[in-house]
């Protein structure tokens, strides 16, 4: 059958064209490295990569299939008119599981261990031990609340049951707990179950469910030993009533890849704060995502081209 492919930044490979039509012999590819060189060529494009600005996709009357750059793209990726709009909208979700899994166990077992009292020591040439058992959490005695057990989320719950905690689940969509975990609950249950975790986990997507999903009112619900681990988006969480909350004593610290503002601030008070451990946007890096995304992407290319349900497919009016 074919169809025309308009591929732009970000998150792009320039072997891509030569990969598709391989797959896709009749697929019309054309790859550009800045959006707006496309104008032209998007008008009659049956299917688009990347991010398209209104312009782009008023421009393009044809188009019916847009791939994501990411699996959960930045605020602003779904505006009006394209949620609107009857374009199928398909995201990465699934590539990063296992990396973000990683990231995440590194931010619980360094708490865990008590490593974030450890490192400032370190940069102070200061040897002194903690013996106390407090500043040490015994993961078979303990519970993570991972909120939103998607893929990475799942994957983590399979980490943190490895070490034999206590797993609990918060998710709007998932029917059923995964093995991993000891109970899945809905969002609105969620104020019920953060007394009871140490450890909470958020692997959410940025959507209008989810903004500040976490604030001062969550907080206070937490336990003063727990621990907040964030590697889902930046805009969950209120950064600073988190600050206050740590500050205060209210919980323990956090450990953050993501922020409501990024590159977070040079003077906000979380870089200086006991207790926080940061991390530059950088859970979802690893080897063999650029192969995952070549690979969803030319999956999906064939599966348009034969009329066949496009994997990963976004609820546009929700971001994800």
């Amino acid at each position: 059958m074919g169809f025309k492919l308009v591929i732009v930044p970000p998150n792009t490979q320039p072997d891509w064209p030569e990969k598709i039509r391989a797959a896709v012999p009749d697929c019309e590819v054309l790859m550009f490295d800045h959006s707006d060189a496309a104008m032209a060529a998007i008008e009659d494009a049956d299917a688009a990569y990347g991010t398209l600005s209104p312009e782009l996709l008023r421009r393009a009357k044809r188009l019916r299939w847009l791939q994501t750059p990411a699996a959960a793209p930045p605020v602003g990726y779904y505006y009006k008119e394209l949620i609107e709009s009857d374009v199928v909208v398909t995201n990465q979700r699934e590539i990063y599981n296992d990396h973000i899994g990683a990231h995440i166990m590194a931010f619980l077992l360094a708490f865990a261990r008590g490593f974030h009292r450890y490192i400032p020591q370190q940069m102070n040439r200061q040897w002194e031990q903690h013996r106390d058992l407090d500043s040490i959490v015994y993961l078979p005695e303990a519970t993570a609340l991972i909120v939103g057990v998607g893929g990475i989320g799942g994957e983590a719950a399979r980490l943190c049951a490895a070490f034999g905690m206590t797993v609990l689940g918060v998710d709007p969509r998932r029917p059923e707990a995964p093995p991993s975990l000891k109970s899945l609950h809905r969002p609105e249950s969620l104020h019920d179950i953060l007394p009871e975790a140490d450890f909470v986990i958020m692997t959410v997507p940025h959507t209008p469910q989810t903004e500040n999903m976490m604030a001062a009112r969550e907080f206070r619900l937490m336990k003063r030993t727990a621990y907040l681990i964030n590697i889902g988006r930046g805009g969950c969480v209120v950064l600073d009533d988190l600050a206050e909350a740590i500050r205060s004593g209210e919980i323990a610290g956090a450990g953050l890849d993501v922020f409501q503002v990024e590159p977070l601030p040079a003077d906000h008070p979380l870089w200086t704060l006991p207790g926080v451990l940061i991390t530059p946007h950088v859970a979802g890096i690893g080897p063999y995502l650029q192969d995952r995304r070549t690979e969803l992407l030319i999956d999906n290319c064939v599966r348009f081209n034969e009329g066949r349900e496009l994997r990963n497919i976004v609820d546009k009016a929700n971001w994800f």
